[in-house]
């Protein structure tokens, strides 16, 4: 394996400074959607006390458990010394960093009163799952940062492999928090569920390493940059086996819920009559999101790099309609407040099933966090050598010719 050279992005040209403004203005409009949502009040979103985590909270949700899957190239790296990702670990930190900035931006905006973050930074109460996930959101910051900092200075190498080792058990932990926030809402039956944990580690390394192939590639090939086929095979083969991960857990949770006899009901509503949450079930997050790619990267056009580019892409759409049904097909799901018991009326919505559509201030909003990770990227790239000059093969594999 040759030498590996890094540079900062040349940044001169006037496709850059396009795709910042571009980015830019998504940001600026989604400024204005989380004013717009503030002043007014949350009733002109589709969110309401039955569903409280409305289109926001998919998109904040996605960049976290993006984010810990976009650093497992780094991890495979360092943990594993697999040394054909190694060159890829700066990005990939970075990258990481990124997104979960860019989700707890959505997050923070989405509060209704951002100045109350205040009050979960300083209170805590460490019986509350979101309490915990505020410290290790923090830590992974900061854990990354010292990583990408040994990574990237010589004098510090002799410490890389600890700092990258903790990395790895850190983002496992944030990943398995974020699981639980849902896995320890016993009072609805969509969440109850143990295996959410470990289901959004699986997750999060599908739809953070498919977001990293988008990433990589247009990177790359804007910047005039070698890209071997080497590294793109190695993320392909990651890919394919990543999806099938978040299909056996996918399988196995519905099947523990058609087991338990309460959770028959759920079952029902989510995969035959729950209308919107139904199709997006099967077709967004099933077909689309999970069969299609998995053949299209063992078709001809899986080895392209359009071909995994468009794999990625639904990868991506597939995890955002997961999310959605999850989180918003869960909150739709009547709650049964009295359990074992016949309730005659209350007048709080007994049975009926939370109504929710998303509004555009939501879309925007969302949009905006995703556009914040990549203004992020793009510029920390632009300052500092990120990202190596070459990934060709005789550069990145030692048994290219």
């Amino acid at each position: 394996m040759k030498r590996m050279t890094y540079s900062e992005l040349d940044g001169k040209s006037r496709g850059f400074y396009a795709l910042l403004a571009g980015l830019g203005a998504i940001i600026a409009i989604a400024l204005g959607a989380a004013y717009y949502m503030e002043h007014h009040g949350h009733y002109v979103t589709g969110m309401n006390n039955q569903v409280v985590w409305g289109m926001p909270h998919v998109f904040a949700i996605f960049l976290i458990v993006a984010a810990s899957g976009a650093l497992n190239i780094a991890s495979i790296g360092t943990v594993f010394k697999r040394k054909i990702y190694q060159p890829l670990g700066r990005l990939s930190g970075i990258f990481a960093i990124a997104l979960l900035i860019g989700g707890l931006t959505v997050l923070v905006l989405d509060l209704g009163r951002p100045d109350r973050l205040i009050i979960a930074m300083t209170t805590y109460n460490f019986k509350s799952i979101f309490a915990w996930n505020i410290i290790l959101y923090n830590g992974f910051i900061a854990v990354v940062a010292v990583y990408l900092w040994f990574m990237m200075e010589r004098q510090m190498k002799k410490y890389y492999l600890y700092a990258g080792t903790l990395a790895f058990i850190w983002r496992l932990i944030l990943t398995t928090g974020t699981g639980s926030i849902f896995g320890f809402l016993v009072a609805r039956h969509a969440y109850d569920a143990a295996i959410l944990a470990p289901m959004f580690i699986i997750m999060s390394f599908a739809f953070g390493l498919a977001a990293f192939i988008l990433l990589l590639i247009p990177a790359y090939q804007w910047s005039n940059r070698a890209l071997g086929d080497g590294v793109l095979l190695r993320l392909k083969s990651l890919l394919s086996l990543f999806i099938a991960a978040v299909f056996f857990f996918t399988v196995i949770y519905h099947l523990t819920n058609l087991y338990i006899t309460q959770h028959h009901d759920y079952e029902h509503f989510i995969l035959i009559s729950g209308g919107v949450y139904t199709l997006l079930f099967w077709l967004g997050h099933i077909i689309l999101g999970l069969l299609v790619p998995f053949a299209l990267l063992y078709l001809p056009l899986g080895q392209t790099r359009q071909g995994m580019l468009i794999t990625s892409g639904l990868v991506v759409l597939g995890g955002f309609a997961q999310l959605y049904v999850i989180i918003i097909g869960g909150q739709a799901f009547p709650i049964e407040v009295f359990p074992n018991k016949e309730i005659i009326a209350t007048g709080f919505f007994d049975g009926a099933v939370g109504q929710y559509s998303p509004s555009l201030p939501e879309f925007l909003l969302g949009l905006g966090g995703v556009a914040v990770a990549l203004v992020m990227t793009v510029l920390a790239a632009r300052v500092l050598p990120f990202m190596p000059d070459s990934l060709a093969d005789q550069y990145i594999d030692p048994h290219a010719k």
